[in-house]
């Protein structure tokens, strides 16, 4: 699993990767044919282990997960109502806690619109009080189990059924990592399900923090992209090769790290493979491209401040 710490990059070797063999996950979920966001769950579980108890909001996983009393989990499951993932998290700690386990890995797995949006005053109260949870928000950037409608973890630029071609989302994408950084938790990080390891390793350091820990995870839905299954993984690929979506880590909301320095490349390649952008013209692309090379000058500051933090101490 390892990799090694080169200046402010960790680096990752997609070739040598080590997984543990343990499967939580049992066939016949309800996933549609390429489902990023089963691909995490599978990760997830295979860093945190069976003594895990799962809390799951309305989101894709509380359907694809199974029709009660079937779950696809080899783990207890908690299905919560849309707003209260992470509150609801926080009462199983506080549970657990009674009885005295705090051996028992909390994990809150809500979609975007549960964590951008409707549940976010939940997760800001949690994390204001460092309750002990794993909070991971899989990203498939829209509301894809009511019918692919804008959230504000929505791309600008991006095709939903609320943002038709002709009028598209215009709002630049929600930051949750900084959000939650912004509350001084333990551990904050961006992952991704076509970097494995580097998900699987940022799931044990949450596991292993003193407090709130919360994933970004983006993960495909070729479904409302309108894209093909064959390229779930690509996109995920691409998303982090483009730029758009940068691997990194923030420890107590103030140590940054990237864990992977992307090629660049050219972003009209992961454009092309999701109908979802097929409407956009060059100067919208250029724009894009743009945006990408601020945030990218943005991150890389913080990471130089948090250096000369660390060196002033």
């Amino acid at each position: 699993m390892g990799g090694n710490r080169v200046g402010t990059t960790t680096q990752y070797d997609p070739r040598n990767l080590h997984l543990p063999e343990q499967e939580l996950m049992r066939s016949g979920h309800l996933a549609c044919p390429g489902c990023g966001a089963v691909i995490g769950m599978r990760i997830a579980l295979k860093a945190l282990g069976d003594n895990t108890v799962a809390v799951l909001p309305a989101c894709c996983w509380g359907v694809l997960n199974g029709p009660y009393p079937f779950s696809s989990l080899k783990v207890p499951v908690l299905n919560v109502p849309f707003a209260t993932a992470a509150i609801s998290g926080s009462g199983v700690r506080a549970a657990l806690e009674l009885q005295g386990r705090d051996d028992v890995n909390v994990l809150v797995w809500a979609g975007d619109g549960g964590t951008f949006d409707i549940g976010l005053q939940s997760l800001s109260g949690a994390a204001e009080r460092n309750d002990r949870l794993i909070y991971v928000c899989y990203d498939n950037e829209a509301y894809m189990n009511t019918g692919i409608q804008r959230s504000s973890a929505t791309p600008p630029g991006a095709w939903t059924t609320t943002t038709p071609a002709g009028s598209p989302k215009s709002e630049p994408k929600k930051n949750m990592v900084e959000i939650m950084a912004a509350h001084r938790i333990p551990f904050t990080a961006s992952a991704s399900i076509a970097y494995p390891e580097d998900f699987f390793r940022k799931m044990q350091k949450a596991k292993a923090a003193n407090g709130t820990s919360f994933i970004h995870l983006w993960v495909s839905c070729p479904t409302g992209y309108k894209a093909e299954e064959r390229n779930s993984v690509k996109l995920a690929r691409l998303a982090v090769e483009t730029g758009m979506f940068p691997l990194y880590e923030v420890e107590n909301g103030i140590r940054y790290t990237i864990n992977h320095r992307p090629a660049f490349t050219n972003l009209e390649e992961y454009l092309n493979l999701q109908g979802r952008f097929r409407h956009l013209d060059e100067q919208q692309i250029e724009k894009m491209r743009r945006n990408i090379e601020r945030e990218w000058t943005v991150l890389q500051a913080k990471v130089e401040t948090s250096l000369m933090l660390e060196a002033a101490k």
